[in-house]
């Protein structure tokens, strides 16, 4: 639990004095972690970063921390704490280094601050087949596969064109997609792809602005790149039919069948070698 200060009141109060959060604080004399403000009401962490944190600050050394031990305590999932720790790397209160150690064995040391250091970029995190610890070394299996964006099949100017304004145009049903022209020339293939296989530039709108996060987008480019690859349809069934053999008829010279479109006779009565005969 985190000791709060100076932001909360010393003394527990018994009825409200105004609208808004009111505090019953109660000194702890053990089990309890002193964590600062600053990771507290973090403004650009997510809520999930900043208990994820949290919590890691108030286990002792040695303790599993890895991605699915975490996800095994958790009810967010693999994907949520995934992303809850590139966000606390990102803002220094996280790092994780691979070593090898003396028998070969590639391991990932993980150490949580409670001050952070100097930001530094996010970088995606290995998928670790057994969990990694602060101070303490794991194994690590190989980072979990990516969707690529898909491409179309077949260059259309046209179609490219009209993927190109609808990324561009996103911006107009939600500020906070704004794509910068490198966004665009990226993820305008993919959005070609979504109108080769049948989708209305319409219903590829929806499908990229629909239920978006209501927090503030930090990466608005690489939520609509998982997206587009995320849920991209199946092309749709050839519907084109084979054509149709013709019809049986009965021949007039021999009344053996054959096929044909008209009635008539087959091609042996028919030979000129064997009506001249």
């Amino acid at each position: 639990m985190a000791e709060q200060q100076p932001s909360a009141p010393l003394r527990a109060r018994t009825a409200r004095s105004r609208a808004g959060l009111d505090h019953v604080v109660e000194r702890h004399s053990e089990q309890f972690t002193v964590v600062g403000n600053h990771l507290a009401q973090h403004a650009e962490l997510s809520l999930t970063a900043i208990g994820l944190a949290t919590h890691m600050q108030s286990l002792p050394d040695g303790a599993r921390v890895g991605i699915k031990s975490l996800a095994a305590k958790f009810p967010e999932g693999e994907t949520r704490i995934a992303a809850a720790l590139r966000e606390l790397e990102a803002h220094g209160y996280l790092s994780r280094a691979k070593e090898r150690l003396p028998s070969g064995r590639i391991v990932t040391r993980t150490t949580s601050y409670n001050k952070p250091r100097s930001a530094r970029p996010a970088v995606a995190p290995a998928r670790e087949s057994e969990p990694a610890a602060p101070s303490t070394s794991t194994p690590v299996a190989p980072p979990a596969a990516v969707p690529p964006l898909p491409e179309p099949e077949k260059p259309d100017l046209e179609r490219h064109r009209t993927a190109a304004e609808l990324l561009a145009g996103l911006r107009a049903l939600d500020p906070r997609l704004l794509l910068t022209e490198r966004d665009v020339c990226r993820l305008t293939p993919a959005v070609a792809a979504w109108l080769e296989r049948g989708m209305e530039p319409a219903a590829v709108r929806g499908a990229l602005v629909t239920a978006l996060p209501r927090e503030p987008l930090r990466h608005p480019a690489g939520l609509l790149a998982h997206r587009l690859a995320a849920l991209l349809l199946p092309p749709l069934p050839d519907t084109s039919e084979a054509p149709r053999p013709a019809p049986f008829q009965t021949c007039e010279g021999c009344d053996r069948a054959f096929r044909a479109r008209e009635p008539g006779q087959c091609r042996d009565c028919g030979s000129p070698g064997l009506a001249a005969a």
